[in-house]
């Protein structure tokens, strides 16, 4: 049986960490994150105890993302919105389920070492964020594990086309703490990378990505295992993270993760 109190916890948060960055609009049963300025471009999600959705509470929430060129994505705690799927899909969406993790206790945290050839640590704001970013953007341009031929050599082509206003509102985020970002160094080049981003004493680590290349060597662990440290550090309770899918959420259980249950997420049907 899931633990409606612990979700509702992680729901709370995960309410909370986007208006760290933007303003809010209530659409129907729906929250939705607006940021005016340069930044990321956030989803909508299901308001903190709405229940009740139809697929024409979907459509109003995706025209109006539309009109603010917001991009057409609803997120939920499937056991906290389990109505929600059926309403996104009747709204046109496509909709896909993703494990939710959670860190029962300090004590369950079994951390990984990084590889010897590797240098963890947490990013300042006078780094290279372009390079770090262009970690992040090649390996989801690469999704899942396994892995594969981008390296190194393509950090620099695409740390080239960051938007200088983003890498800004990353910077001062990362000044001010609110965003915690960790990377892994190999020969000095950035070659992972993961975030959490801290709110009263919950955090959801977010992100983590490892160039194709340099897959299958502990470097996304390791980095999960810092940004663990990191939160834990800071008097966080609740440490929550989705995984991709089951391999990743095998590595997450590695760590001493533990599945808690799923997070729904919908988008546009593709043609």
């Amino acid at each position: 049986m899931a633990d409606l109190e612990l979700l509702r916890r992680i729901d709370a948060y995960l309410d909370a960490a986007p208006r760290t960055a933007c303003r809010t609009e209530a659409v129907g049963p729906f929250t939705l994150f607006v940021n005016d300025g340069p930044g990321w471009r956030y989803y909508a999600r299901a308001t903190p105890g709405a229940v009740a959705f139809t697929g024409e509470d979907v459509a109003r929430l995706r025209a109006r993302q539309v009109e603010l060129g917001l991009p057409e994505a609803i997120e939920w705690v499937r056991d906290l919105a389990p109505d929600l799927g059926a309403a996104a899909e009747a709204g046109g969406m496509r909709v896909v389920g993703h494990p939710l993790l959670h860190l029962p206790a300090p004590a369950a945290f079994a951390p990984v070492p990084p590889p010897a050839d590797a240098a963890i640590r947490v990013v300042g704001a006078g780094d290279d964020l372009a390079r770090i970013g262009a970690v992040a953007e090649i390996a989801f341009a690469n999704p899942g594990t396994g892995i594969g031929t981008a390296s190194t050599k393509d950090l620099d082509a695409m740390a080239r086309e960051a938007d200088p206003a983003v890498l800004a509102f990353v910077r001062d985020r990362i000044a001010s703490a609110v965003t915690i970002q960790v990377a892994a160094f190999v020969d000095g080049d950035p070659v992972a990378t993961g975030a959490h981003q801290p709110v009263g004493e919950a955090t959801e680590i977010v992100g983590v990505a490892c160039l194709p290349a340099l897959r299958r060597r502990g470097l996304a662990a390791a980095v999960t295992s810092l940004l663990v440290r990191d939160a834990l550090s800071r008097g966080v309770a609740t440490v929550c993270m989705s995984a991709d899918d089951a391999d990743v959420e095998r590595l997450y259980r590695r760590l001493g993760f533990a599945t808690v249950g799923a997070v729904g997420a919908a988008e546009p049907r593709r043609p």
